[in-house]
Parts: structure tokens; C-alpha cells; sequence
């Protein structure tokens, strides 16, 4: 049996005279574990945050042989941490800019998968003889020649340049046309104009620390007020930058959710500190609140649908050799999106746990099934875009399946941020406390000791928030989640590769090959 280099080390050579059969239940699937070479020693568990007590778990599980298939061993053996570690640090680096969806390094990463897949043989699985699986989504951008401001405070109309002049604050870009005299807001106390007739008014606001509640905004759209304008407050020069940065943001198309319409949106203009001297200079000594001031100003904004975004999910096919149960595929399923950069200073999301761990966790799948060689049942591995958005990729996927005809679905497996927290430590959704709860879960439980996962607890808080979630509720079939759970570094600029544990996110891809090989009895019950 050909063991690679690393886990030759890590292991020791396999002595298959001394593997004895064990079962484990799920309809004469087997429980299985290493047996290291008599006299090999067990290696030091080559991971950023290995611990004396993992390596002592493996010891222990070596004590009592165990059989395990051939085919099974050569695929565990195939899982290599340090491997992991290469293909983590290149997708996790500044240099693929957090793999935003879409974005030229979301498709630089795609094309690192497809790569990947057709040197280890790999059929494609998307269309037309592709890797790619491409679907459409809405993306919404904002048209400059329809978006500008023109304010006139009696000397004449001045013509205002969005993104110079003024800015829009978050939540306020939309389809729109609006305009209307100006009236004086105060400071902080302007929910005192809330049962005023605002009617066709912009109201101006100078806060002294922070900006209007969104609830105080909202009340004055309902009493009639046409938008707001904002003077600068508190650090300025901070604050325009970062209006610029959040502005400059929006140059772009981007994507939006697929039942989002074209609406107006409530007008926030943050007005540079040259057009707020104008307008401060209007406004009297002493002016109480609802204060006409001698102006008027009108907005208009273009953001708005602007046609389809082409993504890509990338489908690698490892075709079954049984002439029967090879119409059965077992989808394994991971994102490989993650959230780009900060608009405010350009700092990389690298996304390193979420979810480049899981990334290339289905690469050492796919490794693991080549060493494998065909199991009886075919295999899709399925990276997906977009889930940072809301789930896209699994959505288009599971409405519009990719399987070659005369094939259908069986079970999807979802993997999702497994390189962190403790090392014992493993989720898994649906646990007995959901309806969906099958002999998948199970697996896990049975297979997790097994691999150094001594506590084994509940993602169903979880159980909408990653892709498995659409196979479920698409393709009605069964499902679990594997992950690690959330950290302090979850979505932030700290989420970096020098932090994963690779012993463990591979300890969670060997959970997920033992339970591929539990899947090719003739019937699994789920």
C-alpha cells in the first residue's frame, strides 16, 4: 500500500496482518481505525495547535486492533495536514483578497479547484463538460448620470457632485427622485419634530456625537420629510473618509438578494464641511426646532437593478462502480466564498477558517477518494460561491441540479469552518433535537472518537446558516453539518491561516471519509 511521505511519518508503515474486524451498526457498516506497524512509533501530530492529549487519544485507539478495508486505509492515509496547510495558506492569502463573490479572485480560486480535480482524474461535473457550474444572480449598481444633488440657498442653484460634494449613508442608495425646502433639526433632540408636519422638507441635523437613530429616521419619513441632511460631527476628517471609502464602494455592481426590488429609499446626504458652512450660515442664533431656512435642495439617485451576475460553483464527479447503486449520488459540499475587503481601508477578510478550511478540507476529499479508488456509489464534490451572501451558490445548485441523467441525490454532507477551538471539540446539526436527525448523524457520533472528537455537541443553532440547509430543504434529502464553531475571530481581519489547527481540520476530513466508506452498504437507513 503507497502511504505518502508525511503520513508515513505520521503513522508509521501499516501492518495489515494485524487489523481485526470490528462492527459499528448502521446496517453492517463498519467502525474503523488505525493500527500502526508493530513497533512503528505513533509521530507528533504535525499541526499549528496540536496537543499532547490529542497524540495520546491516537495512542490509546491503536491499542485495540482493528480491520479496516484496504481501500479505506489508503484513504485515510491520504490525508495529509501539512498538504492542507499549503492549499489553506494560498486560498487564506492577501493576495486572493478574501475571495469576495463575485471578484477576479473568487475565479482565481475556482480555477485552483478545477486544477486540483482533473489531476486526480476527476469528471466534470457541471455543464456542458465543464468544472464550472455558472448561474445567474441580480446585482444592483449605481448610475452616475442619474445621480447628483442640486442645492440652492438664494444666490442661485449649485450643482452638487456625489461622492465631492456630498455622500449617501448606509442603507440610503436607491432609485429616486426628490426634492424640497430645508428646515432646521437641531442636534440631538430631533425627535421633538416627530409630530410635525414635515411635508416636502429636508430636515438638517448637526449631531454632536452620533447620527439619528434609525428609529428617529423613520419617524420623520413618516411625518412627511423628504430626506436628511447631515452637517459633519465628531472626528470630520475621519468620518469623510470613511463616508468616501463607503461611497467609492458603490461604484461597482453588486449583488443583490433575488426578491430585493427597485425602491426610492429614504435620502441620507452627508454634506462635505465647505457646503455645511453654507448651510449653518442660513440657520439664526437660538432657532428652534422646525426653523424654515431660506434653501432648497434637490436629490436624485440611480442605484438599481443593472442586469446578472455569472458565478461560479465549482463540481468535481467521481463516478461509482456498482452498476446499480452508481445512480446514487452522495453530495459533499463546502463554500468557498468569504467577504473580501473592509470598504473602509482595504484590509483582507482572508477568511481562513470560513471557510477556507473547509475548502480544503473537499480537496483532501478529493485526494482521499482517488486513493480510495471508485467506491460503489458515486461522489459530487461541490465547492459553492456566494454563501456569504445568503446561501447562492447551494440555492442555484439544489434548484437546478448539475447530475449526469439517470442519477439522483442521496444525502449531502456540509462542511464549514473546522480549524479552530478545542481539538476534541466537534458539531454537527441535526442533532435528535430536529426532525431531520438520520443515521448520518449517527455516523458522525459513531466515527468522531474514532478520530480524536471526544465531544461531540449540538450546530443546530446553526442549521440555516450554511449550504446544507438548501439540500435539505431543496432536494429533500438527508443531510448533516460538520463544524468547529464560531471564534473571536469570526469574520475579521484576523481570521488568518497561522491560526488553524490543520491536525484537527484533517482529523474532520478522515470523520467524513469513514463515513463515505459506512455508505456504501446495498441500503443505508436513513
Amino acid at each position: 500500500m503507497n502511504v505518502s511521505a508525511p503520513d508515513r511519518a505520521r503513522y508509521g508503515a501499516v501492518s495489515l496482518p494485524l487489523l481485526v474486524a470490528a462492527a459499528a451498526g448502521l446496517g453492517g457498516a463498519f467502525a474503523w481505525t488505525w493500527m500502526p506497524a508493530q513497533g512503528a512509533a505513533v509521530a507528533p501530530v504535525p499541526a499549528a495547535h496540536a496537543t499532547d492529549s490529542v497524540v495520546a487519544d491516537r495512542e490509546a485507539q491503536a491499542a485495540t486492533p482493528q480491520e479496516e478495508a484496504p481501500s479505506l486505509l489508503r484513504a485515510l492515509a491520504s490525508v495529509s495536514p501539512m498538504e492542507m496547510r499549503s492549499d489553506l495558506f494560498f486560498l487564506a492569502s492577501d493576495e486572493l483578497r478574501g475571495r469576495d463573490t463575485p471578484s477576479q479572485e473568487q475565479r482565481i480560486a475556482a480555477r485552483f479547484i478545477r486544477a486540483r480535480l482533473e489531476r486526480l482524474g476527476f469528471q466534470p461535473g457541471g455543464r456542458d463538460g465543464s468544472f464550472l457550474y455558472e448561474y445567474l444572480w441580480p446585482q444592483s449598481g449605481l448610475d452616475l448620470a442619474r445621480t447628483s444633488a442640486t442645492l440652492d440657498l438664494g444666490a442661485g442653484p449649485t450643482a452638487l457632485t456625489w461622492a465631492q460634494d456630498y455622500f449617501l449613508g448606509q442603507g440610503a442608495f436607491g432609485l429616486r427622485a426628490v426634492e424640497g425646502g430645508l428646515v432646521w433639526g437641531g442636534a440631538d433632540d430631533v425627535q421633538a419634530l416627530e409630530g410635525e408636519d414635515l411635508t416636502g422638507k429636508w430636515v438638517v441635523v448637526e449631531p454632536t456625537e452620533r447620527m439619528p437613530s434609525g428609529r428617529r429616521v423613520r419617524a420623520l419619513e413618516s411625518a412627511g420629510a423628504v430626506g436628511l441632511v447631515v452637517l459633519p460631527f465628531g472626528n470630520v476628517e475621519a468620518q469623510m473618509a470613511d463616508l468616501a471609502a463607503r461611497n467609492n464602494a458603490y461604484r461597482g455592481a453588486r449583488l443583490t438578494s433575488a426578491r430585493a426590488r427597485d425602491d426610492a429609499r429614504f435620502p441620507v446626504l452627508h454634506v462635505v464641511p465647505r457646503i455645511a458652512a453654507q448651510i449653518k450660515a442660513l440657520v439664526p442664533a437660538d432657532a428652534p426646532l422646525g426653523t424654515p431656512l431660506p434653501g432648497h435642495l434637490a436629490e436624485s439617485c440611480g442605484f438599481g437593478r443593472q442586469g446578472d451576475a455569472v458565478l461560479e460553483n465549482v463540481c468535481g464527479y467521481w463516478p461509482g462502480s456498482d452498476p446499480v447503486l452508481k445512480d446514487e449520488v452522495i453530495l459533499i459540499s463546502a463554500h468557498y466564498d468569504h467577504v473580501g475587503v473592509r470598504e473602509s481601508d482595504g484590509e483582507v477578510f482572508n477568511g481562513a477558517d470560513d471557510n477556507a478550511s473547509g475548502t480544503t478540507g473537499l480537496l483532501a476529499i478529493a485526494q482521499a477518494l482517488k486513493a480510495y479508488g471508485p467506491m460503489r456509489r458515486s461522489v459530487m464534490l461541490i465547492w459553492v460561491s456566494g454563501e456569504e451572501k445568503g446561501l447562492f451558490g447551494s440555492a442555484a445548485w439544489t434548484k437546478d441540479p448539475s447530475l449526469p441523467e439517470g442519477t439522483r441525490p442521496l444525502c449531502n454532507l456540509n462542511i464549514d469552518m473546522i480549524g479552530r477551538n478545542d481539538p476534541h471539540s466537534l458539531l454537527i446539526t441535526p442533532t435528535k433535537k430536529r426532525k431531520e436527525y438520520s443515521a448520518l448523524t449517527q455516523s458522525v457520533e459513531r466515527h468522531a472518537p474514532t478520530e480524536g472528537f471526544t465531544n461531540v455537541g449540538s450546530a443546530d443553532d446553526y442549521w440555516s446558516r450554511s449550504d446544507h440547509a438548501n439540500f435539505a430543504a431543496n432536494l429533500k434529502i438527508p443531510v448533516a453539518f460538520l463544524f468547529t464553531d464560531v471564534h473571536e475571530d469570526y469574520h475579521k481581519v484576523t481570521d488568518t491561516a497561522d491560526k488553524i489547527d490543520y491536525d484537527k481540520a484533517s482529523r474532520v476530513v478522515r470523520v467524513v471519509v469513514r463515513m463515505l466508506h459506512d455508505l456504501q452498504v446495498d441500503k443505508p437507513q436513513f
